[in-house]
């Protein structure tokens, strides 16, 4: 049988073995969330399930799109002969949302969080050439505050929300590792020094451990660094490029790096490896312009949701990730925001190694309705930036990633009382700083900005009229932008306000389009966009040309971010349909975006 999703989940830290435990698993919907009482741990469930795609995919076999409060999962695996001696890491890419795991009727770990990976240790529960039995609880509640991002808490898809995740959602898989083994690195791109800089944490050291890493091109050897892994806490390397060799990683020319990473003993023989790749760019601000390698690029991004017809936030197949991207490009965006989803980490990859800039994004909708967080018994908690550190922790290292979003349309009103949201916001934006000094960062997108002096400040605007949307932006060039909301804090102090003031930082509509456009809806199928539908395809191709070439032609304007890639169930705004097939004449739609830049060197 084949598996499906078979490829290697992690491949900016990779080692050749590994087992995919993706396919057939035994599965149970516990409603109640009473199955631990009513002993589904110590016997087989009564249905089964395809992983690694949620139970309310049509992929999973399932297609229950029911509230599921509870999940089972139950698996026997067989742990490989020839990992005698090794201990076994039992690998979630992904499970939504309270997850605890049992293996062989012992508890070995929880974790709480939808959109991040994490891994156990089998430790000496089963050596190698036993079985294990895995067993796998996903709890997911309707109920706020939780991490959503656009999955709905109504029955039903509606608006701009869409069906629930619940459950194991992507790859699941064992390693075997050594007993001092390396964890993921952070690999950081100096460009200015012409080098990387790689930190290196390890399970553990002991005396005379040695950090070993070697750079490669298409040309062969570039550098080997070697330092002793046994001095600091955390071992790191620098890694120079002879001025001859250096090549940036860049849009027109995504380079990138082979690096080959080895854990010595103090008999100088190899304990651990693993291969990783980077690219070298830098990226910082210049005025209103964001500059990649020091030339400023107009940044024509795309909303991407990262949802499909048959898998829902999971790709149907590992062709499926690289293929978005390549129609993303096709119609002229050289970017994306991944909104309200941490993507899997293969699209990454594939965005890396096409020149596709992405902003990174946590699905942080969930404490209330849609995107307000109020009410006193629907506050975001701690849960969010530890969640959004273990994001950041495995997406550091990829160069395509250009900025950072930890929040997106926190609609909550600012007054004279500290609001729950103020320490969140001013929370996850030092967090992203502490973990990340190389990448802008914005406190969130659209709406109540409350961090001051923020990276980068931003609006959504989804005017359809260009006369009015263009004079809505024209207050740019004089440091007024257009804010969502009534007004700024420094304008209005008294006032009930939305945002912190603009500093003159670098500025982009962050959404703005959504153009409704779907001319085959049939009668009674829910279908909407923003504002009114055009009356025909040359009036949308009209609208969506004047709305760009504003926004292109302002100076002082670093991007944009048009909604949306492709429909989503009932929100048709999308440059393709749901299933990814042409709704438009792409090379119309490409030479709209095509005009150069004001703010582009």
């Amino acid at each position: 049988m084949t598996i499906p999703r078979s490829e290697y989940p992690r491949p900016q830290f990779t080692r050749p073995d590994w087992l995919c435990l993706n396919g057939e698993w035994q599965f149970e919907i516990d409603q109640g969330d009473s199955g631990l009482e009513r002993g589904l741990l110590e016997r087989d469930l009564t249905a089964k399930i395809t992983v690694p795609f949620c139970p309310e995919s049509k992929l999973s076999g399932v297609e229950n799109l029911d509230y599921l409060n509870a999940v089972w999962y139950r698996r026997e695996v067989t742990i490989p002969q020839d990992w005698t001696g090794k201990r076994v890491l039992l690998h979630f890419q992904a499970v939504d949302y309270d997850t605890t795991v049992w293996v062989n009727d012992v508890q070995i770990g929880r974790h709480r969080g939808g959109f991040s990976p994490f891994s156990f240790d089998l430790e000496d529960l089963v050596k190698a050439g036993e079985t294990a039995t895995i067993v796998v609880r996903a709890r997911d509640s309707a109920v706020p505050p939780q991490p959503r991002g656009k999955q709905g808490r109504e029955f039903g898809a509606h608006g701009a929300i869409y069906h629930r995740t619940t459950g194991i959602w992507q790859t699941v898989w064992l390693e075997p590792v050594p007993d001092y083994s390396l964890k993921r690195p952070r690999i950081t791109p100096d460009v200015a020094n012409g080098m990387f800089r790689l930190e290196q944490p390890l399970s553990r050291t002991k005396p005379g451990l040695r950090l070993r890493a070697t750079v490669t091109d298409t040309q062969g050897e570039v550098v080997t660094s070697e330092v002793p892994a046994d001095v600091d806490f955390m071992p790191r390397l620098d890694l120079p490029i002879p001025e001859d060799r250096r090549r940036l990683w860049s849009i027109e020319d995504p380079y990138l790096y082979d690096i080959a990473i080895a854990l010595l003993d103090a008999d100088g023989a190899v304990i651990d490896e693993a291969s990783s790749y980077a690219g070298l760019r830098s990226i910082m601000i210049d005025g209103k312009a964001i500059k990649i390698n020091g030339k400023s690029v107009f940044q024509r991004l795309v909303l991407d949701q990262g949802y499909y017809p048959d898998g829902m936030m999971t790709a149907p197949s590992d062709e499926a990730l690289k293929r978005d991207i390549e129609l993303s490009m096709e119609a002229g965006f050289n970017g994306a925001r991944l909104h309200q989803k941490v993507f899997e980490e293969r699209f990454l990859y594939y965005a890396d190694k096409m020149g596709y800039i992405v902003w990174g994004e946590f699905g942080d909708w969930g404490c209330s309705r849609m995107g307000p967080l109020d009410g006193e018994h629907q506050k975001p908690g701690p849960d969010y930036i530890t969640q959004w550190l273990e994001v950041l922790e495995r997406d550091y290292s990829h160069p395509a990633i250009v900025g950072w979003c930890p929040l997106n349309e926190t609609w909550e009103a600012m007054t004279d009382r500290i609001h729950v949201l103020d320490d969140v916001t001013h929370g996850m934006y030092l967090a992203t700083k502490a973990m990340d000094l190389t990448r802008p960062v914005l406190d969130t997108s659209g709406y109540s900005h409350r961090v001051i002096n923020a990276d980068v400040y931003d609006s959504h605007d989804y005017d359809q009229n260009p006369e009015t949307f263009a004079q809505r932006h024209a207050g740019l060039a004089e440091d007024k932008p257009y804010l969502n909301g009534p007004g700024d804090w420094s304008r209005q102090a008294k006032d009930t306000v939305w945002s912190v003031a603009y500093k003159g930082q670098p500025y982009f509509v962050s959404e703005f389009g959504g153009i409704w456009w779907n001319p085959d809806v049939k009668e009674g199928e829910v279908s909407w966009g923003y504002g009114d539908r055009p009356t025909s395809i040359e009036a949308f191709y009209e609208r969506f040309e004047k709305l760009c070439a504003i926004l292109l032609d302002d100076v002082n304007m670093f991007a944009y971010c048009y909604t949306q890639l492709t429909d989503v169930f009932q929100e048709q705004n999308g440059i393709y349909k749901f299933d990814r097939s042409t709704k438009f004449d792409m090379e119309r739609v490409r030479a709209a975006q095509q005009k150069p830049a004001a703010i582009e060197d």
